[in-house]
């Protein structure tokens, strides 16, 4: 796990070794083990390591026999052993290290860009070809590794995160406030976009061929849902166990201390349980929790982990945590809205003390149809065949119920619920994921900002992979969507900048691309099943390997107490902020309509707490990198 950058000069000049050096200090927490640059003529690499397999080898940039190729990669290849005695047997390959970053190399040599497709794991790399003076870069099926790029018309930039292209000179900060609209749409800024117009994102599973100063992004893998399996439901539960094992297994190879995050949650438990069974010694595991009573799920990690027999840590996040938030502003580099980066970021910390690796749970409500929003849509389809004054008399009745706040606020659920059994399927798969909607935007921004919307037109940006997903049916089509969306534009990003800003590297079993397809291949019913909420396959599979408890409670996801904290304790610095004269004079937004928001937040008539986390931290972003020279941690 490191951070990578590079430049190439199109005119064929010297490229800056000084300039790769501070590209890739700025990124030091993603490698601080080893930092190096290294310049052939018009192209130059800059690598910070995280040492993780073959400590002692493994140095970067590498070449291939005949130094015709330099590589610089940032992530795992978890089959690498494999495909390294594939390549043996050819005769044509000779290995100076034990390095997965190594078989890379003699692998494009071998396939050339379709080198991609023999890869399991998780990568961004790029590679300079001497001879036909061309780049090649890659990145994962799920996007776990980062990858953005500029192209200066002179130059060609690519680095892992957004600071170490704000190094160089001629990278504009020019915003992009279409991005920006989408930020307060999705919480996150979707590839190919960044919240800056010279920078793009190399999109998950694609890659970049530049030579000659032309530029050319394939996609070459996307999920699978069909053709369905053929096994049986009992056949199907074996090869599940069997994926998700040897998934977990391929990810405790390493040179260096490992444990797991655990939530509590199923997917996080089953994960541990596999490492407890594969590993001979006590897996080290954390937890991180709040004094919340409702969004704790500390109890349910205690169990699991006495369970498993884990040497178990836990951490505790408090309201005063957030005094961290300009870091995080930093970490991030653009606009990022999940509120569960911030705990994201403490449980690594914590981790970090222990461990230099750490295996999750990301990914199983995706493959498996965990998500709440599942189930309300499925709800919603049934409700639709309800006679319609039925259905306009309960909407009514429901109207006057109470909101409550979070975690349990079921008035508010429950006429959420209603209101969406009156949308077309993908309307109500759009509401549900949307932070800010477009008639909510309306009164919120200014003229420079409804300009963005139209030009952003953010709806489209889902629904269009919707289309894509046309023919599937029940679940699927959302969990594909998800799988393109909101799992890589969002939660891998979280996973990533909040890991790496404390030097850790995550791994993930259930985004292994083959138990991905796997999973595709199951009926929806086996995912979404009746009344019995989602994952019903991954939950009977794995019922008598943990706690029994623990498959039968509500989900209850990574979710901090905002709407707790915003109301007391938080409350009059959310206010001086988001009302401050700084704020306003960004000319964003309408300043009452962020006064009514708050008001309406701070009475308990609307739970606005996401709504206004996502205006707080596009203004710690601003503070940070437009405000500030955004080159060092605040």
């Amino acid at each position: 796990m490191c951070g990578i950058c590079g430049i190439v000069n199109k005119d064929g000049t010297a490229a800056d070794e000084g300039l790769l050096r501070s590209m890739t200090n700025v990124i030091s927490h993603r490698g601080p083990d080893e930092q190096t640059a290294q310049t052939w003529g018009p192209a130059g690499f800059g690598f910070a390591r995280l040492a993780i397999i073959d400590l002692s080898g493994g140095h970067q940039p590498m070449t291939n026999e005949d130094g015709r190729l330099w590589l610089v990669f940032n992530g795992e290849i978890y089959n690498f052993q494999a495909l390294r005695e594939q390549l043996q047997k050819t005769g044509k390959h000779t290995f100076k290290t034990r390095s997965d970053t190594e078989v890379i190399l003699h692998l494009y040599e071998e396939y050339g860009e379709q080198c991609v497709e023999h890869l399991r794991g998780m990568f961004a790399f790029a590679i300079w070809d001497t001879r036909e003076q061309s780049l090649f870069m890659a990145r994962d099926r799920f996007g776990k590794k980062p990858l953005v790029y500029a192209d200066l018309g002179n130059q060609f930039l690519f680095a892992s995160e957004l600071k170490a292209l704000l190094q160089h000179p001629a990278v504009s900060k020019d915003i992009d406030y279409s991005a920006i609209d989408l930020y307060l749409t999705y919480q996150y800024i979707p590839s190919p976009k960044t919240v800056f117009r010279q920078i793009q994102k190399l999109p998950p599973a694609h890659t970049l061929r530049w030579q000659n100063g032309k530029t050319s992004i394939r996609r070459y893998w996307e999920p699978r849902f069909t053709p369905k399996t053929t096994l049986r439901f009992p056949d199907a539960q074996i090869a599940l166990k069997e994926k998700l094992s040897e998934a977990t297994k391929l990810r405790m190879i390493a040179d260096v201390p490992l444990g797991a995050f655990l939530s509590g949650g199923v997917d996080s438990s089953i994960v541990v349980s596999l490492m407890s069974r594969l590993s001979a010694q006590p897996i080290k595991t954390f937890s991180i929790g709040f004094e919340e009573e409702g969004y704790s799920e500390l109890p349910f990690a205690r169990q699991v982990a006495e369970h498993c027999h884990t040497d178990h840590h836990e951490f505790i996040v408090n309201p005063y945590s957030i005094d961290v938030l300009p870091k995080l502003a930093w970490h991030y580099g653009e606009p990022y809205a999940d509120s569960s980066a911030l705990p994201s970021y403490f449980l690594s910390k914590m981790a970090r003390r222990y461990v230099t690796v750490a295996l999750n749970g990301d990914g199983g409500d995706e493959n498996f149809g965990g998500y709440l929003r599942y189930q309300a849509m499925a709800f919603a389809r049934r409700w639709q065949h309800v006679p319609a004054p039925l259905r306009q008399a309960l909407s009514r009745a429901t109207a006057c119920l109470p909101n409550g706040h979070p975690p349990l606020a079921w008035g508010h659920r429950i006429k959420r619920l209603f209101y969406l059994s009156t949308l077309e399927p993908d309307q109500i798969y759009l509401n549900a994921i949307c932070y800010f909607k477009e008639n909510q935007k309306e009164s919120l921004y200014t003229p420079l900002m409804k300009d963005a919307r139209k030009a952003a037109n953010a709806p489209a940006y889902l629904l269009d992979t919707l289309k894509r997903a046309s023919g599937l049916e029940g679940v699927d089509p959302y969990l594909l969507t998800d799988l393109m969306t909101y799992l890589p534009e969002c939660l891998m990003v979280k996973m990533d900048i909040a890991t790496m800003a404390n030097s850790l590297e995550t791994r993930s079993p259930f985004l292994d691309h083959e138990l991905t397809e796997l999973a595709g291949s199951f009926p929806p019913a086996w995912k979404l099943h009746g009344l019995t909420g989602g994952k019903y396959i991954l939950r009977k599979t794995f019922e008598s390997d943990l706690p029994s408890g623990l498959f039968n409670r509500r989900k209850q996801g990574f979710v901090i107490p905002m709407s707790h904290w915003f109301r007391k304790d938080l409350g009059p610095f959310l206010h001086d902020t988001l009302l401050s004269k700084r704020t306003a004079n960004r000319g964003l937004f309408e300043q009452a309509a962020v006064q009514q928001l708050l008001d309406e937040n701070a009475s308990g008539q609307i739970d606005h707490s996401y709504r206004l986390w996502a205006l707080l931290m596009l203004e710690m972003w601003f503070q940070v990198y437009i405000d500030s020279p955004g080159a060092s941690p605040p």
